[in-house]
């Protein structure tokens, strides 16, 4: 009788520390250099360097992640073999866009990287003392830091830095900061055992009605006055309705990873409609 072989665990393919787990999170780094590239008008040359760096630096924050939970004895050390590979994979990726970048005379845009050190350093931090769950602060820094991803694209394909890239990063950081202060809103709804009054539910919500009603106003008087496309608007409009929709039908008992993908859905619609707007009435 042939005895069958019992397959064991790939030492070095970990998916929880070779894949970003976070689904909503993408989408704060694909939205800005999806919009940067579009808003550029071309594909310059050093564009495929900019994306795989953009890439390998979101992607090398979990092998590290994992590395320091290790060393805090937050992870067995049998993880520690999966996390050092891959964080050298992705740290030579990055070297390796880094490079590319500079020899495409595109040096400058380096400094675009400056403010993600201490940022990283401060979540690595906040990680080793089992505190980085459920920070807002540092999830909402963290979401400017990956929509500088914007200006990055447009000023690599103007060759220069303008006030187009800046204005982007802004519209984009507010966007993403609703975005995440929304998504706390939902993760403590779903503590709801039945749903509770209106009252409460406006109650419970404030912050994402606040934030995002100050970024479709905001954006409309700017729209409206010319200082920005007439319908940029638009896609704000439509995370305001999400918030309101989501007053309505609270996450009661609904899963971290159903509300993440409706956030993503959310914020590629966003983003569509943004390229939209931005290429008509830009």
């Amino acid at each position: 009788m042939q005895t069958q072989q019992v397959r064991r665990p790939s030492v070095l393919w970990r998916k929880n520390i070779a894949w970003p787990q976070e689904h909503g999170a993408w989408a704060f780094l694909l939205s800005p250099l999806a919009v940067g590239l579009a808003a550029g008008g071309r594909w310059p040359r050093g564009a495929g360097w900019l994306v795989v760096g953009a890439l390998a630096a979101f992607f090398l924050r979990q092998p590290v992640t994992a590395l320091v939970k290790v060393y805090a004895r937050r992870r067995p050390r049998r993880d520690l073999p999966a996390a050092l590979f891959w964080a050298a994979v992705y740290a030579l990726v990055e070297v390796a866009a880094v490079v590319g970048l500079w020899r495409e005379g595109a040096g400058y845009l380096l400094w675009l990287a400056a403010p993600g050190v201490p940022v990283f350093l401060w979540y690595l931090w906040l990680v080793a003392h089992r505190a980085e769950r459920r920070r807002k602060d540092v999830e909402i820094v963290s979401s400017g830091v990956l929509a500088l991803a914007a200006p990055a694209a447009v000023w690599l394909a103007a060759g220069r830095v303008t006030t187009t890239g800046w204005a982007l990063w802004l519209l984009l950081w507010f966007q993403a900061a609703a975005s995440i202060v929304y998504a706390y809103t939902r993760l403590e709804q779903r503590r709801w055992r039945t749903i509770p009054p209106l009252r409460q539910r406006l109650r419970a919500a404030w912050r994402p009605l606040a934030y995002t009603t100050f970024n479709l106003v905001g954006v409309f008087v700017l729209s409206q006055s010319h200082r920005l496309p007439a319908w940029l608007w638009v896609p704000y409009a439509v995370q305001w309705a999400e918030t309101w929709w989501g007053i309505w039908h609270p996450a009661v008992r609904a899963t971290p990873r159903a509300i993440g993908v409706r956030q993503f859905i959310v914020s590629t619609l966003f983003t569509v409609l943004f390229i939209w707007a931005w290429l008509t009435g830009g």
